[in-house]
């Protein structure tokens, strides 16, 4: 028997979309517990105006409501700022012994979720505005208009955003990241133990390998096929070589679950 209309309606609005607002959500907020809750509230939102959804661009119409509900509920001031991101990683003496310590698929896996944390971070510092163009324009990678649609603002307003934006990404991370310049003080292997000391990364149990994925290869900062180890120098090409943030795999379904009950 044929799913009903509704349940079938439901599937196609939050299945082909979920994982980009997932990483929309999850990069404004480096929480992936309230990445969850509000995607939730997105899109039952969503549901409630589903008459609403345009045939084309739904993506950025699911990115208009997530901004929005995002700057309700995101303080304006940033909950963390470049100061507190400095202490807490290179507040203290580098350490190789614990990246030495591991095995490849643990290192790679803690390597890329310290360069992802860490990247995040960096633009967690942005106030939310500021914040909320550069993901859409370096992470999801949205042309201008789409991008200024999205977040509810004029092209002009939202270059003006983004430009702000790169320039304080870039002023802190030129003269620091490895990935940004090899001659940079900070590196990857040396923070992996503060990192897990702090709380800014978890620590990894088991044999976790990136490479469940073999035509996707990581390298090892997720960099990508022939990149290990290489830095990329620019920060739209770091950014823009993230890879996506790992949800729940289930979640997408739960969320179908939910809103059809």
């Amino acid at each position: 028997m044929s799913p009903p209309v509704g349940l079938a309606r439901l599937r196609s609005l939050i299945e082909p979309h979920w994982r980009r607002l997932y990483n929309f959500v999850f990069r404004l907020t480096l929480d992936r517990d309230r990445a969850e809750r509000y995607l939730i509230d997105i899109f039952a939102v969503a549901t409630e105006h589903i008459d609403e959804a345009p045939a084309h661009d739904t993506e950025v119409w699911l990115l208009g409501l997530a901004n929005r509900i995002l700057e309700e509920r995101l303080p304006r001031q940033p909950e963390v700022d470049f100061d507190v991101l400095d202490e807490t990683l290179r507040g203290e003496a580098t350490r190789t012994d614990v990246v030495r310590s591991l095995s490849d698929p643990q290192r790679d896996f803690l390597l890329w979720e310290l360069k992802q944390g860490c990247m995040t971070a960096v633009i967690n510092c942005l106030p939310p505005g500021e914040r909320a163009a550069f993901v859409v324009c370096h992470i999801l990678k949205l042309p201008d208009e789409p991008a200024a649609r999205s977040l509810g603002i004029s092209e002009s307003a939202y270059k003006t955003r983004l430009s702000r934006a790169r320039k304080k990404v870039g002023d802190y991370l030129t003269p620091r990241c490895e990935h940004i310049n090899p001659m940079n003080p900070c590196r990857c292997p040396a923070r992996v133990g503060t990192a897990l000391r702090r709380g800014f990364i978890g620590k990894v149990s088991g044999e976790i390998s990136l490479r469940r994925q073999p035509e996707i290869p990581y390298g090892r900062y997720g960099t990508g096929a022939g990149n290990e180890d290489v830095p990329m120098r620019e920060i739209a090409a770091v950014y823009g070589g993230l890879p996506e943030p790992d949800p729940p795999p289930d979640l997408g379904e739960r969320l179908i679950a939910y809103l059809s009950a």
